[in-house]
């Protein structure tokens, strides 16, 4: 089965710094994939969903930076 990827809206639109996850796996397997979206037959992560939605929170309080 071939998955659906989505772009992170937080990805950057100069090209660089780029994630997508794939929501459809993430719901049925119980863990979110992520990979780089400027190489999508690379490696690919898989988070439990706590620690992703812990991720995405400290995205958007701006901990990591930029």
């Amino acid at each position: 089965m071939t998955e659906k990827w989505i772009k992170s809206s937080y990805s950057a639109s100069n090209g660089g710094e780029c994630i997508e996850w794939a929501p459809a796996h993430a719901a049925r397997a119980g863990v979110v994939p992520v990979r780089d979206s400027k190489d999508p037959s690379g490696p690919t992560l898989a988070f439990e969903p706590a620690a992703w939605s812990a991720f995405v929170a400290g995205v958007k309080a701006g901990d990591f930076g930029a």
